[in-house]
């Protein structure tokens, strides 16, 4: 490593730091949207659940959903048609049903009916990839954790841990695994989440009510080029 690359690594970990204090000021309670009481397995069903769905409808489905289906060898040994109805305003309840029943009976048959901590394990499950994986293990397990949702990837652009353009989640999960205090990654992605939703919208950001915007790399940019904007006018009409 560089020496340039050292004092990049060294900025962001510092940005990191500080970010981390000023959101956790701003959302003490760092929840996940998601209300699934402490149960593993209702966690893992829900997130699979909330592909392109909104956190509201998955918990106001899953109520229903985990009357009926309580645990992984119940929803194993469910139909599809049975699962598909309760989920069916979730979106691609087709193919959701097909994987819960699936992970259902991987969970029943090789973790007796538990939702394992491992990586590998977790990514073996129909349905879930890295950033269900890692949610599971920073909720239930208080293991390390970086959940790249759509919030995370916008914001860690905008923050400037990556570039703006960046889309790719294990290259910005990455990025912010070395960015973030281990301890405090799981909470920082849902605060991160709430800060996107309230604040740092994907299409109208509220820059000039944004509590961080001095840690901001786009909001820097964006005061830096109408200032130069500016000068330059008064020069022309000087």
């Amino acid at each position: 490593m560089t020496a340039r690359e050292r004092k990049q690594k060294a900025a962001l970990r510092e940005k990191g730091a500080r970010l981390t204090a000023r959101l956790r000021e701003l959302y003490p309670a760092a929840e996940c949207a998601l209300v699934f009481e402490g149960d593993p397995y209702r966690l893992l069903v829900m997130a699979m659940l909330s592909a392109q769905c909104t956190d509201k409808r998955v918990n106001e489905v899953s109520v229903a959903l985990f009357n009926a289906f309580p645990d992984a060898r119940a929803m194993a040994a469910a139909s599809q048609e049975d699962v598909e109805h309760y989920i069916r305003s979730c979106g691609l309840y087709r193919t959701k049903a097909k994987n819960l029943r699936a992970a259902g009976a991987i969970l029943a048959e090789q973790y007796g009916g538990e939702v394992p901590s491992d990586m590998d394990a977790l990514l073996a499950l129909p349905g879930v990839g890295r950033k269900i994986a890692n949610l599971i293990r920073g909720d239930v397990f208080g293991l390390p954790a970086v959940v790249t949702d759509t919030h995370c990837i916008r914001l860690a652009g905008r923050f400037g841990f990556c570039a703006e353009d960046e889309r790719n989640p294990l290259r910005i999960e990455r990025i912010l695994c070395d960015a973030i205090e281990p301890q405090e990654q799981s909470d920082f992605c849902h605060r991160l989440v709430l800060f996107g939703r309230e604040v740092c919208t994907a299409r109208n950001p509220a820059c000039p009510r944004c509590p961080v915007r001095d840690l901001c790399d786009r909001y820097g940019r964006t005061e830096r080029k109408n200032k130069s904007s500016a000068e330059t006018n008064e020069g022309e009409h000087a």
